[in-house]
């Protein structure tokens, strides 16, 4: 397991390939124990976790593409979150020494062509858009809704994904200057795709509501002065 583990964090294709190939049983078996990636994958991974998690946490196209011909269960919640390998491809690293949005994408793209439920929801009632949302990946979550996922479910603390747009999640690095301009494009996004500022959260309060900075407030109403 630490064998194909290593060769997918140094995205070494043909290494995870012979891996495969010696012992497809690679493809689904379980880590043993949590481990922090913080050098060219910046993720957790967690005892449960499959090598299609990390693969799909460094978005890692091509060694996802290998996995998932190995017999790889995109669906996979054996890890005490319940967070499956789309949950992770979703999650980004704005500040990350490999981010590539395109690539983000892309892995994605390809965990949903392969079966991966778009709305799977973890431990927390996180679904992969409450991910991306959360983490400031703007091209995740138009890709996300262009596939058709549902932007109006909730996740146990009771708020929807465009909730969470208007606020700050505490993730991703959101203060920094590129994740607040991705933060604007999400909530452009989200009203692009026809949700109304009036969605409420479980205990009744609106996206509007919950928005505090001005320019969130001006985007959400229409002001022209928060449009740029």
């Amino acid at each position: 397991m630490q064998a194909i583990l290593a060769a997918i964090v140094d995205d070494d294709r043909s290494k995870v390939g012979n891996l495969l190939k010696a012992d497809p049983g690679l493809a689904t078996l379980l880590l043993d124990e949590p481990r922090l990636y913080q050098s060219k994958i910046v993720h957790w991974l967690y005892a449960g976790d499959t090598a299609l998690h990390l693969a799909a946490a460094g978005h890692r196209l091509d060694l996802v593409r290998l996995l998932l011909a190995a017999g790889a269960n995109p669906n996979s919640t054996t890890n005490h979150r319940k967070s499956s390998p789309l949950h992770y491809a979703a999650d980004g690293c704005l500040r990350g020494p490999d981010w590539d949005p395109k690539r983000q994408v892309e892995t994605i793209r390809c965990l949903l062509d392969a079966g991966a439920e778009i709305d799977l929801q973890d431990k927390n009632g996180a679904t992969p858009l409450h991910r991306a949302v959360r983490t400031r990946c703007a091209a995740a979550v138009k890709c996300l809704l262009e596939r058709g996922c549902d932007a109006t479910l909730r996740n146990k603390p009771g708020s929807t994904a465009f909730h969470l747009a208007v606020q700050n999640t505490g993730h991703g690095g959101t203060g920094a200057e590129a994740a607040r301009a991705a933060q604007r494009q999400i909530i452009h996004l989200f009203l692009s795709f026809g949700l109304s500022p009036a969605l409420r959260d479980s205990r009744g309060k609106s996206v509007i509501e919950w928005a505090k900075p001005g320019w969130v407030r001006d985007l959400l109403s229409g002001d022209k002065a928060g449009s740029g």
